[in-house]
């Protein structure tokens, strides 16, 4: 891994939450950028087990979910990037892990947080998702403003997301929250326009040059499948005299695999997409977004997040 020290980072972190909104940003990030690993943040003590995986009959081992920080250097030579990403939130001891991911953070570099979020609102399908922010500093604070972010009039931020700024405020680290929009009733279903949202403002707020193209044949690629989803319903619920749904069902999930298990073939399918991203780590979105669509992101996740390994961690 190269050592090189991170020129004046700006620190970004993500959990798991509604539509996916800001994993789906962290993973493509990591992907354009080709971001590689820096360290492992080990917590286990923090995470409780309420169960066990059961492969052809055995009990496999306890697998605690991973936190990870991944590092991108600007060839530019402007300000690098350090991407924290959290398999699950703990359930205790909420204050003083982001107190210890804050202290990393500061040992780094990093002048600058931000978190990724979702907001789900009574949007319509149709309507474009915005990017909602609150800052933990006037400047950030009138930056958004500037850069069209809409400001989070009240209420409150919940989880780490919320918390890992509080910790920053209390240092006077600047920075904020940034939050996709996304309809209230799909907060089950991945919802890519919200974490384009996302982006773009992230990349507007701090000059980090973000190619979003693919993202954007996603978000398209979605709003066609919703679009569909909701037609069906729809005529499914004439046919049976009902009254037409407002949008489709927020439990339906794209491409499962078949009876969660996948086919020969499937499973080959994403063996040639590893392969891939192993060779040109920029085509590793394409492989997540494969593995998301077949709802078998958790089993591969670990074979995922390893290729963002340098060459030289072995």
């Amino acid at each position: 891994m190269n050592i090189k020290k991170l020129n004046d980072p700006i620190l970004i972190a993500a959990w798991p939450g509604m539509g996916h909104v800001a994993l789906t940003a962290c993973y493509y990030l990591m992907s354009k950028l080709k971001m590689e690993v820096l360290a492992e943040y080990a917590a286990s003590e923090l995470f409780d087990v309420d169960h066990v995986s059961v492969e052809s009959g055995l009990v496999q081992p306890f697998r605690y979910p991973r936190s990870q920080f991944f590092a991108w250097r600007n060839p530019a030579g402007e300000r690098d990037l350090l991407l924290f990403v959290g398999e699950s939130q703990p359930q205790v001891g909420r204050y003083d892990f982001c107190r210890k991911l804050i202290d990393y953070a500061q040992r780094e570099g990093v002048t600058r947080v931000f978190t990724f979020a979702a907001m789900a609102t009574p949007m319509g399908l149709e309507d474009e998702s915005r990017a909602v922010g609150a800052a933990t500093d006037n400047d950030t604070l009138q930056e958004m403003v500037e850069q069209k972010v809409a400001l989070l009039s009240g209420g409150s931020i919940s989880g780490l997301n919320g918390i890992l700024l509080g910790v920053a405020s209390e240092r006077n680290i600047p920075g904020g929250c940034l939050l996709g929009e996304m309809p209230m009733n799909l907060i089950n279903v991945p919802f890519p326009r919200a974490s384009l949202a996302v982006l773009e403002a992230f990349g507007r707020m701090t000059g980090t040059p973000i190619d979003v193209g693919e993202l954007k044949v996603e978000v398209e690629r979605m709003d066609q499948f919703l679009a569909d989803a909701l037609n069906q319903l729809r005529l499914v619920e004439q046919q049976n005299g009902e009254h037409e749904a407002d949008e489709p069902d927020p439990t339906f999930v794209p491409d499962p695999a078949e009876n969660g298990k996948l086919t020969a073939e499937q499973k080959e399918y994403l063996e040639s997409l590893f392969s891939g991203a192993r060779s040109d780590r920029s085509k590793a979105y394409e492989l997540k977004r494969e593995l998301d669509r077949l709802n078998v992101f958790r089993e591969y996740e670990d074979r995922f997040l390893d290729l963002f390994k340098s060459d030289n961690d072995g």
